[in-house]
């Protein structure tokens, strides 16, 4: 049962408890006895998206095996001072909006007790005079924490079933752990979909064995390696060793966007030979028509709709008084610069996910909550 099945069994186990009837609640949930009687009852005060909200829980007890139980509600979180629709809220807020734990807990706090930013919405809003909402950037925190945790558990075939388009995206992210240990996360993304399968942390991405670890991750979710096509990344060469050994079938896809980085220190150093003898605007406007000039070259072998295209846009870069050297760089990767263009390989994006990493960075913030 994959991850999907499960959220809907889930579900569907909350509707089903919410239209449980007076009777169905007369049924011992320990013994299955219908032998019970009413035990009293106790109020939960949870904050709710309508503010605070007393709740009676109704309890039972059952003459045959002498226990006693409560009724329970499906809004309600056991144990938690929030709902459950404020847990779906905050976390909500924190993936789709891309925003730090802090600024969630922040914006939900102020909408459900109509407090802090939320005078600044409704200007005629009356500060609460008893009750205020301190739901904290922790909380949130510990909830994703709880949600993350379980979703390891679940691992083993947690996406199987789902479908895949075999062209695929994968980029690393550096980190410098506390105690001053680095580490990097290897992540798997479906460029059609989106889907990102489970990532996996290792010490480095040039060996081959971290490559191995992510795609035996994603093979235990449920992926089918051999439904892979493609996969485009920036050139590690311990993810080359990797496909060769375990996806011979699947090609490489050189991430543009590395690779114009990769260009970068040899146009700058070409640009700079341009306007010795001129000073001021003639020497920068001089180099700024040489830089443009290389550039439109670059995309022309870069942007090529066709292998020809691209090797006749090569030719006439090299033939450029400065372009030489941009020449022998692009030759020595156009190959891999160009996979997407094979009708094996279409819908195989020419960059790197690098996005999911952008997303993370916005998410992380000083105070309680950093390094996590």
């Amino acid at each position: 049962m994959n991850i999907v099945h499960r959220a809907r069994q889930f579900v569907q186990s909350l509707r089903e408890q919410a239209h449980r009837s007076v009777w169905d609640w007369r049924r011992c949930p320990y013994c299955g006895g219908t032998h019970t009687c009413g035990w009293g009852s106790y109020q939960r005060r949870p904050w709710t998206l309508e503010g605070r909200q007393s709740v009676r829980i109704p309890r039972h007890r059952c003459y045959p095996c002498h226990r006693t139980y409560s009724e329970q509600n499906p809004w309600l979180v056991r144990r938690s001072w929030y709902a459950r629709e404020v847990h779906r809220c905050a976390i909500d807020f924190w993936q789709h909006g891309g925003t730090s734990l802090r600024r969630a807990a922040e914006f939900v706090r102020s909408f459900i007790g109509r407090q802090e930013r939320y005078l600044l919405w409704c200007i005629s809003a009356v500060r609460p005079a008893k009750e205020e909402c301190h739901l904290a950037a922790s909380t949130v925190h510990r909830w994703l924490d709880r949600a993350g945790r379980e979703a390891e558990r679940t691992l083993p075939g947690q996406l199987e079933g789902i479908g895949s388009s075999g062209c695929m995206g994968t980029d690393g992210l550096w980190a410098r752990l506390r105690g001053g240990t680095k580490a990097v996360l290897l992540a798997l993304v479906d460029n059609a979909t989106g889907l990102l399968w489970p990532p996996v942390v290792v010490a480095g991405e040039e060996s081959e064995q971290s490559w191995r670890e992510m795609l035996e991750r994603a093979v235990g979710a449920g992926f089918d390696l051999d439904r892979l096509r493609g996969v485009v990344s920036d050139g590690a060469n311990g993810l080359i060793g990797c496909l060769h050994e375990m996806a011979k079938w699947a090609n490489q896809q050189r991430c543009v966007w590395h690779l114009w980085r990769k260009l970068g220190g040899e146009l700058a150093r070409q640009v700079s030979k341009v306007g010795v003898g001129l000073f001021g605007a003639a020497a920068k406007a001089a180099r700024g028509r040489v830089r443009r000039e290389l550039a439109a070259l670059i995309h022309a072998v870069l942007d090529a709709r066709s292998q020809e295209e691209a090797e006749t846009a090569l030719v006439q870069l090299r033939a450029h008084q400065l372009g030489a050297g941009l020449a022998r760089q692009l030759e020595e990767c156009l190959d891999a610069a160009l996979i997407h263009l094979n009708a094996y390989n279409r819908g195989l994006a020419r960059v790197a996910p690098e996005w999911l990493w952008r997303d993370f960075r916005l998410r992380l913030s000083r105070g309680r909550n950093h390094g996590t």
